[in-house]
């Protein structure tokens, strides 16, 4: 594990929220982008070396829409980036952990993402995240 990427909280409303931490936590946006795949709209702020990442549903049925009605807005995951995907993957499957997902998918920015599940984790949503060779963490 290389560094804490960022923190992700679930949103019901994205605007309003990034408004909050723009306006009154003074945070620079550090850009927004929908990720089809994973059916949210995200907007990340630059919190020093690290991202605040806020996740607002686009489908009823996105594991972020069930994520807020089963609890709420609030803490949904912590990304922690790694140089090999593929290899830290298979390194923890060898101790025993599941993941979401069979294989990595894509994340916002070009990541390649995978989340392990929480019962491997405690009860936290953990994300594993891989940087494209060029990428610049707080260019939205």
């Amino acid at each position: 594990m290389k560094r804490l990427d960022h923190i992700a909280i679930a949103v019901r409303d994205l605007e309003e929220s990034s408004r909050f931490y723009r306006e009154v936590l003074g945070l620079a946006g550090a850009g927004e982008e929908t990720v089809a795949e994973q059916k949210v709209k995200v907007a990340f702020f630059a919190a020093g070396d690290t991202r605040i990442e806020l996740l607002q549903p686009t489908a009823p049925d996105s594991p972020v829409a069930r994520f807020l009605e089963s609890r709420g807005p609030g803490l949904h995951h912590i990304c922690l980036q790694v140089d090999d995907l593929d290899a830290e993957m298979e390194r923890l499957r060898r101790t025993g952990v599941v993941f979401t997902a069979e294989a990595p998918r894509p994340g916002s920015h070009g990541l390649r993402i995978a989340f392990l599940h929480p019962r491997s984790s405690g009860g936290a949503l953990i994300e594993l995240c891989e940087r494209p060779a060029k990428f610049d963490r707080m260019a939205p």
